[in-house]
């Protein structure tokens, strides 16, 4: 049992502070990667009664400018990571209102969500595309409100496939504009 708390304390020190340089880097970044797209939501997007803004690309910024070298930020495990883990939840809920109607009880959000993020994980690990951000996006695709639901699986192509698309285009441009950095390890 001690041997079991002990794991919990962790070995060391947290991981070093980088350079105030890296730091402004990667606020210029996600200025710009996050400005791209709630620009273009505001000015075409939302116009059309879609949405291209979602708060797992937050998520994303940080890895894709805060942390270009990590397998996580990688082009592949970015877009197909958010991708799937859309189609995920947008697929569990509808599964779940359907099975709720059927046997005419109330939706069950709370499991709802829990199966959602569960088989994201499962799904991108299976795929080789884990991206932590992609647990977000399960959850927002399953209860981002009347918006995320009447878009139904085009959700996952709008805002999601084509909002990751921007961020890794911006985050590929940025990223390789100084020498100290490289932006993709790998594409697929």
């Amino acid at each position: 049992m001690k041997a079991y708390f002990a794991k919990m304390l962790g070995q060391g020190k947290g991981p070093p502070l980088v350079s105030l340089w890296e730091v402004l880097w990667s606020w210029l970044g996600a200025l710009i990667g996050i400005g791209l797209v709630a620009y273009l939501d505001a000015q075409f997007v939302d116009k059309l009664g879609l949405m291209f803004l979602i708060g797992s690309f937050g998520a994303s910024a940080v890895l894709l400018y805060g942390a270009p070298r990590s397998p996580l930020a990688q082009p592949r495990n970015v877009l197909g990571g958010h991708v799937l883990s859309a189609l995920v939840g947008i697929s569990v809920r509808l599964a779940f209102v359907e099975i709720s109607a059927r046997l005419a009880v109330p939706y069950p959000g709370w499991i709802a969500a829990a199966v959602a993020v569960a088989c994201a994980i499962a799904l991108m690990h299976l795929t080789g595309t884990l991206h932590p951000p992609g647990g977000a996006t399960a959850l927002i695709a399953l209860s981002g409100g009347p918006k995320v639901e009447a878009l139904g699986y085009l959700f996952a192509l709008i805002p999601v496939g084509a909002g990751a698309v921007v961020l890794i285009l911006v985050a590929v441009v940025f990223n390789n504009l100084v020498k100290n950095r490289r932006y993709p390890e790998y594409w697929w």
